[in-house]
């Protein structure tokens, strides 16, 4: 896991040697007083709390805004992350600390006493900064009061290195799923779910541990580089090519938004598994025409821009639709193809995927159905999906993602090719949707992973086929799923 163990004590010391594998940065010394760093990471934690905002949306305009910049921003960055993925692990914690049931307290300290405990158990923080600069951000948005209880608190929690508070919180539980969930920062029911999604693949889920441990890591930023589009520099030099996607770039640092190739649409950032599955439904063989290709769910826009990049090298007379039910996802996904309508034609759409089967049948050569999902494939990248998400998400999802599906298929050509895409791994998204929709539809079950390993730069492991399941730990993807399926009648 990211974080290693402290030297029990240790007020005030500085990190030791084996520490380096935690974050590398802390705010630059400044005089005593407001703190720019973790009140920029406190406020986004109200905001994520407050408006069901994405930390990944709400972060990275605040820094600019506040003009936090260089080893400040990357401490807020990784204060903010690290403390929404391991927000569980710590109000256990906290509730040993504090002999209360955290719940209780008001969840502007409560917020507070999560940052806290992160300095102190996640991050290169001496232990006296950690409390006193957290103390100082209670006083100044909870008031003299609470700081008090945040000083007392934080100075317990300074009392023991992580490996000590991780025993004193499983001390008693039985359940090994419940221990896991616990030490992992996992919900029990995404434990489960994940146990049994590994289950079905080749190498089992022996590797469960370093999943969730994935999860709990910073993903490298990875960017596509859009085919046809992007131009001689777009993509700096010390970008590493993916490991298994050709439109695959990952940067070595700094913010992927100050390059201009990304402002322009030639390149996005994109996870490397969401770029795979697109490549691999363009890349599936088809026979007859290919030139008028639909993705059903298009927002926010990074599957469909890749798929009208390389729809205009195949067919620049070809067509690619893309349609979105959310108008504000639209207007992202309009933003995401801006570039690629000078060499094909997109047409971007607001309607309800679930309709379009009926209102345009029989019309598409190739169908991307990236369904709505818990987004349980990436919770590395948007943590606060683990604190949100139910099981019982799973009841109104998952008759979507067949009525899409349904519809895909009626909307696609005899002979024509539908992918069926979900950036979760929980099975009721996905094998389950699709065995249910094919026992009723007049498709063919394709070997995604035969298509797969004809575009990918090396071999992706431990696919067994039809399907193909991404993995954090094992791919260092999200935990895309792919379906790929033929319409025979």
């Amino acid at each position: 896991m990211p974080e290693q163990p402290r030297r029990p004590g240790g007020r005030g010391r500085g990190p030791r040697r084996e520490d380096r594998q935690r974050s590398q940065s802390r705010p630059s010394e400044r005089a005593r007083g407001a703190d720019p760093a973790r009140r920029a990471a406190f406020d986004t934690l109200r905001a994520v709390a407050e408006s069901d905002s994405y930390a990944n949306l709400v972060l990275p305009p605040m820094l600019t805004e506040r003009g936090i910049r260089g080893r400040d921003a990357a401490f807020a960055t990784e204060l903010t992350y690290g403390t929404l993925r391991l927000q569980g692990r710590y109000d256990a914690i906290l509730a040993l600390a504090g002999r209360r049931d955290p719940q209780g307290l008001d969840a502007p300290l409560l917020d507070v006493l999560r940052l806290g405990a992160h300095q102190l158990l996640g991050m290169r923080v001496p232990d006296h900064a950690a409390v006193s600069e957290t103390v100082g951000l209670a006083r100044s948005v909870c008031g003299a009061g609470p700081s008090q209880l945040a000083n007392a608190v934080l100075r317990r929690v300074a009392e023991r290195d992580l490996d000590g508070w991780l025993a004193e919180i499983t001390a008693g539980t039985e359940d090994p799923t419940e221990r896991l969930a616990l030490t992992s920062s996992h919900p029990g029911w995404i434990v489960r779910a994940m146990r049994q999604s590994l289950a079905m693949t080749l190498a089992g889920a022996d590797d469960l541990e370093d999943l969730l441990a994935a999860d709990n890591a910073a993903p490298a930023v990875t960017i596509a580089v859009r085919p046809g589009l992007a131009e001689r520099g777009d993509v700096p030099e010390d970008a590493a090519p993916g490991a298994y996607a050709s439109t695959a770039r990952v940067l070595a640092g700094g913010d992927p938004g100050a390059l201009a190739s990304v402002r322009t649409g030639r390149v996005g950032v994109q996870d490397e598994g969401s770029q795979l599955v697109a490549l691999a439904l363009a890349a599936a063989p088809l026979e007859g025409s290919d030139s008028r290709w639909l993705d059903l769910c298009a927002g926010p826009g990074g599957k469909a821009a890749l798929l009208a990049a390389l729809l205009g090298e195949r067919a620049p007379d070809g067509v690619l639709v893309a349609n979105e039910v959310s108008p504000h996802r639209a207007r992202l996904v309009e933003q995401a193809v801006a570039a690629a309508t000078d060499v094909v034609d997109v047409q971007v759409r607001v309607g309800d995927g679930r309709e379009l089967g009926d209102l345009e049948p029989e019309r598409y050569d190739r169908v991307l159905v990236d369904a709505p999902c818990t987004g349980l494939g990436a919770l590395r990248r948007r943590p606060e999906s683990r604190w949100r998400r139910q099981p019982a998400d799973l009841a109104g999802l998952s008759p979507l993602q067949r009525d899409l599906l349904d519809s895909a298929i009626a909307a696609t050509r005899l002979g024509g090719l539908i992918a069926y895409v979900t950036c979760s791994p929980h099975l009721a998204e996905t094998r389950l949707v699709v065995e249910d929709v094919t026992r009723k539809a007049a498709v063919e079950v394709l070997d995604a992973t035969a298509v797969l390993a004809e575009i990918s730069l090396s071999e992706v492991s431990g696919q067994e086929g039809p399907f193909v399941q991404l993995w954090p730990h094992r791919h260092g993807t999200d935990a895309m799923f792919l379906a790929l399926l033929r319409r025979t009648g």
